[in-house]
Protein backbone atom coordinates (compact mmCIF):
# COMPACT_ATOMS: atom_id res chain seq x y z
CA UNK A 1 0.00 0.00 0.00
CA UNK A 2 2.78 2.70 1.03
CA UNK A 3 4.27 1.82 -2.78
CA UNK A 4 1.25 2.31 -4.54
CA UNK A 5 0.65 5.86 -2.21
CA UNK A 6 4.56 6.93 -3.52
CA UNK A 7 4.50 5.42 -6.59
CA UNK A 8 0.98 8.35 -7.06
CA UNK A 9 3.23 10.87 -5.46
CA UNK A 10 5.62 10.29 -7.83
CA UNK A 11 3.18 10.33 -11.14
CA UNK A 12 1.75 13.89 -9.60
CA UNK A 13 5.51 15.33 -9.22
CA UNK A 14 6.32 14.45 -12.90
CA UNK A 15 3.20 15.96 -14.15
CA UNK A 16 3.76 19.06 -12.42
CA UNK A 17 7.50 19.27 -13.99
CA UNK A 18 5.97 18.76 -17.39
CA UNK A 19 3.47 21.51 -16.55
CA UNK A 20 6.53 24.03 -15.72
CA UNK A 21 8.62 22.34 -18.51
CA UNK A 22 5.98 23.00 -21.28
CA UNK A 23 5.06 27.27 -19.50
CA UNK A 24 8.61 28.35 -19.24
CA UNK A 25 10.46 26.40 -22.14
CA UNK A 26 12.79 25.07 -19.49
CA UNK A 27 15.33 27.70 -21.13
CA UNK A 28 16.57 30.83 -23.30
CA UNK A 29 15.56 30.89 -26.96
CA UNK A 30 13.36 28.23 -26.35
CA UNK A 31 10.55 27.61 -29.26
CA UNK A 32 7.82 26.28 -26.79
CA UNK A 33 8.23 29.14 -24.44
CA UNK A 34 5.59 31.31 -23.91
CA UNK A 35 5.51 34.78 -26.80
CA UNK A 36 4.56 35.37 -29.98
CA UNK A 37 3.58 38.19 -32.40
CA UNK A 38 0.39 41.11 -30.91
CA UNK A 39 -0.32 44.21 -32.23
CA UNK A 40 -2.10 46.97 -29.51
CA UNK A 41 -2.44 50.55 -28.57
CA UNK A 42 0.06 52.41 -26.68
CA UNK A 43 -0.65 55.01 -23.54
CA UNK A 44 0.81 57.22 -26.61
CA UNK A 45 -2.38 55.98 -29.18
CA UNK A 46 -0.03 54.75 -31.28
CA UNK A 47 -0.29 51.11 -32.39
CA UNK A 48 2.38 48.92 -32.03
CA UNK A 49 3.90 45.57 -32.34
CA UNK A 50 6.33 43.09 -31.11
CA UNK A 51 8.89 44.18 -34.39
CA UNK A 52 8.62 47.50 -33.20
CA UNK A 53 11.07 46.39 -29.99
CA UNK A 54 13.56 43.84 -32.22
CA UNK A 55 17.11 44.26 -31.26
CA UNK A 56 15.79 45.08 -27.51
CA UNK A 57 14.93 42.57 -24.66
CA UNK A 58 10.86 43.00 -23.77
CA UNK A 59 10.86 43.45 -20.38
CA UNK A 60 7.05 42.37 -20.15
CA UNK A 61 4.34 42.59 -16.90
CA UNK A 62 0.98 41.92 -17.27
CA UNK A 63 -1.42 43.72 -14.95
CA UNK A 64 -3.59 46.37 -14.64
CA UNK A 65 -3.62 50.26 -13.53
CA UNK A 66 -6.43 49.38 -10.35
CA UNK A 67 -4.52 46.40 -9.38
CA UNK A 68 -3.99 48.26 -5.20
CA UNK A 69 -0.99 46.13 -4.41
CA UNK A 70 1.43 43.83 -6.63
CA UNK A 71 0.90 45.35 -9.60
CA UNK A 72 2.47 48.77 -9.01
CA UNK A 73 5.35 46.82 -6.63
CA UNK A 74 5.90 44.92 -9.64
CA UNK A 75 6.78 47.87 -12.08
CA UNK A 76 8.45 49.86 -9.33
CA UNK A 77 10.68 46.87 -9.21
CA UNK A 78 11.56 46.62 -12.76
CA UNK A 79 11.76 51.13 -12.84
CA UNK A 80 14.14 50.20 -9.87
CA UNK A 81 16.03 47.97 -11.78
CA UNK A 82 16.93 49.85 -14.50
CA UNK A 83 17.68 53.24 -12.25
CA UNK A 84 20.06 50.80 -10.64
CA UNK A 85 22.15 49.82 -14.21
CA UNK A 86 22.03 53.72 -15.12
CA UNK A 87 23.11 55.15 -11.95
CA UNK A 88 25.65 52.60 -12.54
CA UNK A 89 26.58 54.29 -16.07
CA UNK A 90 25.26 51.37 -18.17
CA UNK A 91 23.24 52.37 -20.91
CA UNK A 92 19.55 51.01 -20.84
CA UNK A 93 18.53 51.36 -24.27
CA UNK A 94 18.51 47.81 -25.13
CA UNK A 95 15.68 47.29 -22.59
CA UNK A 96 12.66 48.11 -23.03
CA UNK A 97 10.02 47.60 -20.04
CA UNK A 98 6.40 46.69 -20.92
CA UNK A 99 3.03 47.11 -19.22
CA UNK A 100 0.31 45.06 -21.01
CA UNK A 101 -3.09 45.19 -19.00
CA UNK A 102 -5.78 42.73 -18.35
CA UNK A 103 -8.14 44.73 -17.56
CA UNK A 104 -8.55 46.88 -21.46
CA UNK A 105 -12.41 47.75 -20.01
CA UNK A 106 -10.93 50.46 -17.82
CA UNK A 107 -7.48 50.87 -19.08
CA UNK A 108 -8.08 53.22 -21.39
CA UNK A 109 -5.16 55.13 -23.56
CA UNK A 110 -5.69 58.11 -21.19
CA UNK A 111 -5.92 56.26 -18.12
CA UNK A 112 -2.37 54.26 -18.88
CA UNK A 113 -1.11 57.94 -20.05
CA UNK A 114 -1.40 58.91 -16.65
CA UNK A 115 -0.40 55.30 -14.76
CA UNK A 116 2.93 55.17 -16.73
CA UNK A 117 4.17 58.75 -15.02
CA UNK A 118 4.84 57.13 -11.55
CA UNK A 119 7.49 54.39 -12.91
CA UNK A 120 10.24 54.48 -15.32
CA UNK A 121 10.24 56.91 -18.17
CA UNK A 122 10.99 54.55 -21.46
CA UNK A 123 7.82 52.17 -19.98
CA UNK A 124 5.33 51.51 -23.09
CA UNK A 125 1.67 50.50 -21.34
CA UNK A 126 -0.07 48.77 -23.93
CA UNK A 127 -3.85 48.28 -24.30
CA UNK A 128 -6.49 46.98 -26.98
CA UNK A 129 -9.74 45.43 -27.14
CA UNK A 130 -11.04 42.53 -25.09
CA UNK A 131 -10.11 39.58 -27.95
CA UNK A 132 -6.89 41.36 -28.50
CA UNK A 133 -5.91 41.41 -24.85
CA UNK A 134 -7.63 38.08 -24.50
CA UNK A 135 -5.36 37.08 -27.47
CA UNK A 136 -1.79 38.66 -26.25
CA UNK A 137 -2.33 37.04 -22.63
CA UNK A 138 -2.78 33.50 -24.36
CA UNK A 139 -0.11 34.10 -26.59
CA UNK A 140 2.12 34.57 -23.21
CA UNK A 141 0.39 32.21 -21.25
CA UNK A 142 -0.75 34.59 -18.71
CA UNK A 143 -3.57 33.84 -16.91
CA UNK A 144 -6.48 36.38 -15.90
CA UNK A 145 -9.67 36.80 -14.31
CA UNK A 146 -12.02 39.43 -13.57
CA UNK A 147 -13.38 38.84 -9.98
CA UNK A 148 -16.19 40.50 -8.78
CA UNK A 149 -17.70 40.66 -4.77
CA UNK A 150 -20.91 40.54 -3.83
CA UNK A 151 -21.62 43.90 -1.85
CA UNK A 152 -18.78 45.65 -3.21
CA UNK A 153 -18.24 48.00 -5.83
CA UNK A 154 -16.10 47.25 -8.76
CA UNK A 155 -14.24 44.44 -9.36
CA UNK A 156 -10.53 43.12 -9.08
CA UNK A 157 -8.77 41.11 -11.49
CA UNK A 158 -6.73 37.83 -10.42
CA UNK A 159 -3.65 37.91 -12.88
CA UNK A 160 -0.16 35.65 -12.75
CA UNK A 161 2.40 38.39 -11.78
CA UNK A 162 5.97 37.89 -12.49
CA UNK A 163 8.11 39.88 -15.80
CA UNK A 164 8.73 37.92 -18.69
CA UNK A 165 11.74 38.82 -20.76
CA UNK A 166 12.00 38.42 -24.59
CA UNK A 167 15.18 38.85 -26.40
CA UNK A 168 16.12 40.80 -29.09
CA UNK A 169 14.47 38.17 -31.37
CA UNK A 170 11.20 38.50 -29.71
CA UNK A 171 11.84 34.95 -28.15
CA UNK A 172 11.60 34.15 -24.33
CA UNK A 173 14.73 34.21 -22.66
CA UNK A 174 13.46 33.95 -18.75
CA UNK A 175 11.05 35.29 -16.59
CA UNK A 176 11.27 37.16 -12.87
CA UNK A 177 9.45 36.46 -10.21
CA UNK A 178 8.06 38.10 -6.90
CA UNK A 179 11.33 36.50 -5.35
CA UNK A 180 13.62 38.54 -7.32
CA UNK A 181 14.72 41.95 -6.41
CA UNK A 182 15.63 45.14 -8.60
CA UNK A 183 19.23 44.46 -7.80
CA UNK A 184 19.06 40.46 -9.19
CA UNK A 185 17.61 42.28 -12.27
CA UNK A 186 20.13 44.90 -13.09
CA UNK A 187 22.80 42.21 -12.45
CA UNK A 188 21.77 39.79 -15.04
CA UNK A 189 20.96 42.37 -17.56
CA UNK A 190 24.69 43.56 -16.75
CA UNK A 191 26.70 41.47 -19.37
CA UNK A 192 24.44 42.41 -22.15
CA UNK A 193 24.91 45.89 -22.03
CA UNK A 194 27.67 48.56 -22.38
CA UNK A 195 29.10 51.46 -19.98
CA UNK A 196 28.46 55.23 -21.12
CA UNK A 197 31.17 56.43 -21.59
CA UNK A 198 32.13 60.22 -21.53
CA UNK A 199 32.65 60.61 -25.00
CA UNK A 200 28.81 59.21 -25.53
CA UNK A 201 27.36 61.93 -22.64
Amino acid sequence: MKLVRLFAWIVVLLIGVLMAYRFIGMGPNTASGPGGPFTLTAHTGEKVSDTDFRGRYMLIYFGYSYCPDVCPLELHKMSTALDILEDEGYDITPLQPIFITVDPERDTVPELADYVQDFHPSLVALTGTPQEIATVAKTFRVYYKKRVQEGVSGYLMDHQSYILVMDKDGKYNRLFTGKDTPQDMADTFKPVLEKVTSDDK
